[in-house]
């Protein structure tokens, strides 16, 4: 990463590929949540007229006087400002929730404050309030992610296409644009979308494509396939499939002339690229083109 990138960074310069080389750096979230925390540092209130009268004033009182401070008490002025700021920052920083993040290509385990066992998959996102966590017992989730409930445990999983409130269960959710899906593997979960509550026994699921309900299908095992590096789907549009392709393998996918909106049903390999290229397009009826970190995908010819 060019070191000039923060700086650019923060005066919005960088370009769409610098961005993304910047957000899959080590620091960047770190300068994500400064940078959060300082635009909600609010400003003391200033009274312009006040402090004019109040200039006004000491000029009557000291009209030739001038006082020359010792360039050591500038200092220290300077540097108690700084280390206020600087207190007050981390201040800040300790009540945001703990967020925790995963790069394409990348899974983590994290580890909520009541023991429950959350596994994100790659490109995912998942926050919550450790300090609050008896109050609130709600966690954010951008991506996917599997929950293994701790026993009793009871909270709540928030995304942006809906909610989901479970109590020692094992379940999975995934969240992406266009795509919403909840699957349950063991106990009972309960989705709520668009204001309307669905009860998800296991072995059943709740999908939404493109803002529509998908009618239940069976989940098979006893949690996802991604656990152990395989991505599966059954009779989900390609486009979704090429861009988990794109997550797990992290690459670029590029198509041309191929129906995107064709429905896919298998599996491929998160780890073995080659098999899973095979995987995706045998099955598709398409063809491949793979040139270092960008893959096309092409119709055949005569089709």
């Amino acid at each position: 990463m060019q070191e000039n990138y923060l700086a650019k960074w923060l005066n919005n310069e960088l370009s769409g590929a610098e961005l993304e080389e910047f957000k899959q750096s080590e620091a960047y979230d770190s300068y994500r949540r400064i940078l959060e925390a300082s635009n909600r540092l609010e400003a003391p209130e200033f009274n312009a007229d006040d402090t004019l009268e109040a200039i006004n004033n000491r000029r009557t009182l000291q009209e030739n006087k001038v006082v020359q401070l010792h360039p050591f008490k500038k200092f220290l002025k300077v540097a108690a400002v700084a280390a206020f700021l600087v207190v007050g920052v981390s201040f800040y920083l300790s009540t945001l929730d703990e967020r925790v993040s995963t790069q394409y290509a990348e899974n983590k385990e994290v580890m909520l404050p009541d023991n429950s066992k959350v596994i994100l998959n790659a490109d995912s996102e998942l926050s919550f309030s450790e300090k609050d966590w008896n109050e609130k017992r709600n966690v954010e989730l951008h991506g996917e992610a599997f929950f293994k409930v701790a026993k009793g445990k009871r909270f709540t999983v928030a995304t942006d296409a809906g909610t989901v409130a479970v109590l020692g269960t094992e379940f999975n959710v995934e969240q992406r644009e266009g795509f919403f899906e909840v699957s349950c593997f063991e106990g009972l979960v309960s989705v709520t979308f668009q204001g309307a509550e669905t009860k998800l026994p296991a072995g059943s699921s709740f999908m939404v494509i493109d803002g529509q309900v998908i009618a239940s299908k069976t989940s098979d095992g006893n949690e996802p396939s991604w656990i152990n590096a395989e991505s599966t789907f059954k009779s989900i549009p390609l486009k979704y499939v090429l861009q988990e392709f794109e997550r797990q393998h992290n690459l670029q996918v590029e198509t041309d002339q191929i129906d995107v909106n064709q429905l896919y049903t298998g599996s491929f390999s998160n780890t073995d690229l080659n098999l899973a290229l095979k995987s995706i397009s045998m099955p598709s009826q398409i063809k491949f083109k793979l040139e270092g970190d960008k893959v096309l995908f092409y119709a055949k010819k005569g089709e």
